[in-house]
């Protein structure tokens, strides 16, 4: 897919991947649609990169909401004409502990951003890249979407759920006889902000401080000490030129995921690295 002088729209753009991939976008030429529910960082982001000659528009967004989607849609098209590349980038991490102990609202947090937010943005914008005969849609799943680490129930299932929807987009396009693009991004721990995403908990699901603190500061050291974002970005945009479904960034976790499918052919229990 040639990117030069095409259109994407990237949501939760306004730091970590989203803000690396947008980057990066431009630097190849794309027009850029970001969109964030931090209007803030959103700003700053659009800002940067129009100063660096992007051609870019922000517009703030909720992914959790089918009409804000929707409207998101609607800006991209009434600015550019057009949408080739959508990177259904928001997410956001949720509570660290037994699975248990996790409160419902907690999971109707995490399934409204990271499951939803994918739906929505699938809904929304295949039929315009189906309809246009070209695209690519890139969904954020995590290596949580081929593993179940410990801790991480609520974010594990919805991980999972996105690589689900994303095989079956892939598969359906193909029934359809649609040549647009399907990319699923399944890495472990990126040095990103989402061990962090307490700053955009919605008011209808407060913290309860249900979180095992041993397991809650592992998880953010792994994540300081993960993989520059800059440099799944590239591989995100690799991905979408190469026309590459799966994309693996955290090659020493392969492995695990092989673990895990002899583990389920041979009928035994489950076989998942532990958080390290």
């Amino acid at each position: 897919m040639e990117l030069d002088g095409r259109v994407a729209v990237i949501t939760g753009a306004a730091s970590g991947i989203g803000r690396s991939v947008a980057t990066r976008a431009a630097s190849l030429g794309m027009r850029v649609v970001l969109a964030d529910i931090e209007e803030g960082p959103l700003k700053e982001t659009a800002d940067a990169l129009a100063a660096s000659g992007a051609d870019v528009l922000a517009v703030a967004t909720d992914v959790s909401s089918g009409e804000s989607v929707e409207a998101l849609r609607d800006r991209a098209l009434a600015r550019y004409g057009a949408v080739h590349l959508v990177h259904n980038n928001a997410g956001v991490g949720g509570p660290v502990g037994p699975l248990w102990t996790t409160p419902e609202h907690d999971f109707r947090w995490l399934l409204g951003v990271n499951v939803w937010g994918v739906v929505h943005g699938i809904r929304v914008f295949v039929p315009l890249l189906v309809e246009q005969g070209e695209g690519h849609v890139v969904n954020p799943a995590s290596i949580a979407g081929l593993l179940t680490p410990p801790y991480l129930g609520a974010y594990n299932a919805t991980k999972h759920a996105v690589v689900a929807l994303s095989e079956t987009l892939y598969a359906d396009l193909r029934a359809a006889g649609s040549d647009v693009g399907v990319s699923v991004l399944c890495p472990a721990f990126v040095r990103t902000r989402i061990d962090e995403s307490e700053r955009n908990r919605p008011s209808w699901a407060p913290a309860t401080g249900a979180d095992d603190s041993a397991a809650a500061a592992l998880v953010r050291s792994l994540v300081a000490g993960g993989i520059d974002p800059g440099v799944v970005a590239d591989m995100v945009l690799d991905a979408v030129r190469e026309r590459r479904f799966y994309i693996l960034p955290s090659p020493d976790t392969r492995p695990a995921v092989e673990a895990r499918m002899r583990a389920i052919m041979e009928g035994r229990a489950p076989a998942n690295a532990p958080l390290k």
